[in-house]
């Protein structure tokens, strides 16, 4: 959603999952970005989307975290920490869904 000074609009409400978020990058490039994944930092009282850019062709696909409001994270360490925790919970997830398709 480009607002009239060009950059994205952020939404009104928290992000849900399944969400898509345009982005412009650093080059000028809009990419959709969809929220795959939303975690909470009990601790901090705090929670963060993940969103997935899936290029159509063959290129990599692109991970973003922002808070709920949509705004990148500006400390790239914590960033990089939600990542990992957000990939090692799908990864498990998949080991479990794998487990329970032998047993069944």
């Amino acid at each position: 959603m480009p607002s009239s000074n060009g950059e994205s609009a952020m939404p009104q409400a928290p992000l849900e999952l399944k969400e898509v978020l345009n982005i412009e990058t650093n080059e000028g490039v809009v990419l959709p970005f969809e929220v795959v994944g939303i975690l909470e930092d009990p601790q901090e009282s705090v929670s963060y989307a993940v969103l997935l850019h899936e290029p159509e062709n063959e290129g990599e696909e692109e991970f973003i975290v922002t808070d709920l409001a949509g705004n990148l994270l500006e400390n790239d360490e914590l960033a990089q920490e939600i990542l990992d925790d957000f990939l090692a919970h799908v990864h498990e997830g998949d080991e479990a869904g794998a487990a329970d398709e032998e047993r069944g």
